[in-house]
């Protein structure tokens, strides 16, 4: 299995490529400028390796990179493509659950609902947030920011980024599969657009209780799957050793995910890594929402609801005996 280095936050599999930027930074600090030819050689070096590198990754490689540290976050994105984000806070039956941040904001001019889920910076925020592991009261809270969207005819955005459902046992008692369920009946017949963007992991029921939309949008290193390589490994092998085999297995990756219909657009990753350019890529993610909305908002409602149906219907392949 690829190791993530702690000391630099970086993969195996990545050091040639950071090894050359390190380079040019040394140059750089020696006085050299950008236009010099000794740059501009090294960083066109840098750019073909980036896509050598980036294209040509095993399955359990981009869980990796679905998962790096330094990976942008959901609130990354939200302060780099939003303005005036004001949050909503709670379920109004429990409590406040910070692995899913939701509010209203506006993206060119325009309002909308965002949701989103959030694991964190910091391992202090990471811990407070429950690693983007959503409660019942999460869930709840993104159903709740989505009827207001409804509410007030305005379109909603949903980034979907946890490893999973929070499998505790409070969370089991205060309804965590019903929780769930109920998302996904109430946002099959919302009466508002709906974008999702699977911008980290996309992990089982807790990923796909905010990730029904009239278009989904998966990033080119994020995985979306029924379960992660380790569990499935363990239940198959008894082993979690057997992770990268599992990934396999699973067809998890963007381009799995696009070839069985699961998703309808992939988003090719600025300079290789989401991680490796943030403004690049949520300017990327951007220019891509707003031409999704402006194709969504001029379909009729009850049009778009009956094509939402439809399109999650059809998904699965299966053969009767």
């Amino acid at each position: 299995m690829s190791a993530v280095h702690d000391s630099i936050g970086r993969l195996d599999f990545e050091q040639p490529v950071c090894e050359l930027e390190e380079k040019i930074e040394e140059l750089r600090r020696g006085g050299l400028t950008d236009e010099s030819e000794e740059v501009v050689r090294l960083r066109s070096r840098l750019s073909d390796l980036e896509g050598r590198l980036y294209k040509n990754l095993s399955p359990w490689e981009r869980v990796q990179l679905a998962r790096h540290p330094k990976r942008p976050t959901s609130q990354d994105f939200i302060t780099r493509i939003f303005d005036d984000f004001l949050e909503l806070h709670g379920d109004r039956r429990f409590r406040d659950d910070p692995a899913v941040v939701a509010g209203i904001a506006k993206i060119d001019g325009r309002s909308l609902v965002v949701i989103s889920q959030e694991k964190g910076r910091t391992t202090r925020e990471r811990i407070s947030r429950n690693f983007g592991m959503t409660s019942p009261e999460g869930f709840r809270k993104a159903l709740r920011a989505m009827k207001t969207g409804e509410k007030f005819n305005l379109p909603i955005v949903s980034f979907v980024d946890t490893p999973g459902a929070y499998p505790g046992i409070g969370a089991e008692e205060r309804g965590q599969p019903l929780a769930i369920a109920e998302n996904l009946k109430e946002f099959f017949l919302v009466k508002s657009p709906i974008i999702v963007v699977i911008i980290g992991e996309g992990g089982s029921g807790g990923a796909l209780a905010v990730a029904i939309g009239d278009r989904v949008i998966m990033m080119e290193h994020a995985i979306y799957s029924v379960i992660s390589p380790e569990g499935c490994a363990a239940i198959l092998w008894k082993s979690k050793e057997r992770a990268p085999e599992a990934a396999q297995a699973l067809r998890l990756t963007a381009g799995d995910c696009f070839e069985l219909g699961v998703v309808d657009r992939l988003v090719e990753e600025v300079h290789g890594a989401s991680h490796r350019d943030p403004d690049g890529n949520a300017k990327k993610i951007k220019e891509i929402l707003i031409e999704e909305l402006d194709s969504l908002m001029e379909v009729p409602i009850d049009t778009l609801i009956e094509r939402r149906r439809r399109k999650f219907d059809s998904m699965g392949i299966f053969e009767e005996a």
